[in-house]
């Protein structure tokens, strides 16, 4: 298969090519050419306004539903909905039923999701049923094929698991993702404790539930001197946590949901589910020091933090809805609002390092790996925009930048024409 990218600007801050117009041939799912004309009469021609290509996209925390909640997302229509986004690459969380444990379960998945524009990624459960006790056959579930592991959306009772797995892990150079929320801090809170939860009268969830459990783990990692990910953090103190421990040459990267870059605590105010989330967005202050901890590389990625979830349970009142938002077809056009084209390209390429996955660029002979899309244009997020199953959707209604024409990697093309 040839394909061929007519009048493209390439977007990649270490490549030669950036922020040139080109034309690009990828025949057979490499990179074959980038030239000021090409012709190639047996090429599928992608000739659009404004054309834009950067390297695909990567989001590290992304939840289905399927094996357990296939009502909520179809591993199929997820990744669909990824590659039409312009993901090329995701992390799938193990918000399964059952959690994934074993060998079977990862090699399983990996399987079933081959020959896809995005590929799937698995972070596979620490412990096994993820039920904070024992350590789930790690070694295994790497030769299986997954990249990192962690109990999803749980803090670690038990620091010595959590210890044992940052020590186990380096004999095959694994990384550990541990989630800063401290249950009993926490308490079942319904949104962070400030101004907002104290007006609206609900139980909150303080800064130091996140910051505590933070804390602990870097101790932890810097005891074990393992390699740390932490998907999400969410406040101003979280983010000089990370600062700090990066000071100290420990190997600890994060994540920041876009949501917290987008959205604070004022946007409970009318009690709308779609804002309740984990971890819960928390004010300016913590927001603006998200923005800046992105923009200063202490934060190393960004996710959309992916979260479909059926209306029984999030067309609740809002003490009973459950935490999740879905992020995935936002992401893009929601960054777009707050940094520059350059920054949103590299904030969502970058991560791929951390999870060992190759970013081949715009390197000739290299698989093909693209994104291609528009910066220009804006319009309101509807519901009709929405590919997933699952509306459950916290960016709806609000501006959204550009337009993401489609997804390309190896020879698996998502064109959205």
């Amino acid at each position: 298969m040839k394909i061929l990218f007519k009048n493209a600007t390439l977007i990649h801050e270490k490549s030669p090519f950036h922020n040139q117009i080109k034309d690009v041939l990828v025949v057979d799912g490499i990179l074959t050419e980038i030239e000021d004309q090409i012709e190639n009469n047996q090429a599928t021609i992608i000739s659009l306004d404004d054309l834009h290509l950067s390297s695909g996209w990567f989001d590290p925390c992304v939840s289905f539903g399927e094996p357990g909640f296939e009502e909520r997302e179809t591993l199929a229509n997820g990744l669909l909905t990824a590659a039409k986004s312009g993901f090329t690459h995701i992390v799938l969380n193990p918000d399964t039923h059952p959690a994934l444990d074993s060998f079977t379960d990862v090699s399983h998945l990996l399987q079933q999701t081959k020959n896809k524009t995005t590929a799937l990624h698995l972070s596979a459960s620490l412990s096994e049923g993820s039920q904070g006790n024992k350590l789930a056959p790690l070694f295994e579930m790497h030769k299986a094929g997954a990249l990192a592991f962690g109990d999803f959306n749980q803090s670690l009772k038990n620091p010595n698991l959590l210890r044992i797995a940052l020590d186990y892990v380096q004999s095959f150079n694994g990384l550990i993702q541990a989630y800063p929320l401290d249950s009993k801090l926490s308490n079942n809170g319904q949104m962070h404790e400030g101004e907002v939860s104290t007006n609206l009268g609900l139980k909150a969830i303080p800064h130091i539930a996140e910051t505590s459990s933070l804390a602990r783990d870097i101790q932890l990692l810097e005891y074990t001197q393992g390699n740390m990910h932490i998907p999400f953090i969410s406040a101003a103190n979280s983010v000089e946590l990370i600062r700090n421990a990066k000071k100290k040459g420990l190997n600890i990267s994060c994540g920041v949901p876009i949501t917290h870059l987008h959205a604070t605590e004022q946007h409970l105010s009318d009690f709308d589910a779609n804002f309740k989330i984990i971890p819960p967005l928390r004010d300016s202050r913590d927001q603006q020091a998200l923005r800046e901890g992105l923009l200063d590389g202490t934060i190393d990625m960004v996710t959309s933090l992916h979260q479909p979830l059926n209306p029984e349970l999030k067309e609740l009142e809002f003490v009973r809805a459950k935490e999740g938002s879905i992020g995935l077809e936002a992401a893009f056009g929601i960054l777009l609002n707050y940094f520059p084209l350059d920054r949103v390209i590299s904030f969502l390429t970058r991560g791929k390092a951390t999870f060992k996955i190759n970013d081949f660029g715009f390197k000739i002979g290299s698989t093909a790996d693209f994104t291609f899309f528009t910066p220009k244009g804006s319009k309101t997020l509807k519901k009709s925009h929405l590919h997933s199953t699952s509306k459950n959707c916290l960016f709806l209604g609000s501006a959204v930048k550009g337009t993401v024409y489609g997804s390309l990697r190896e020879n698996f093309l998502q064109y959205n024409n």
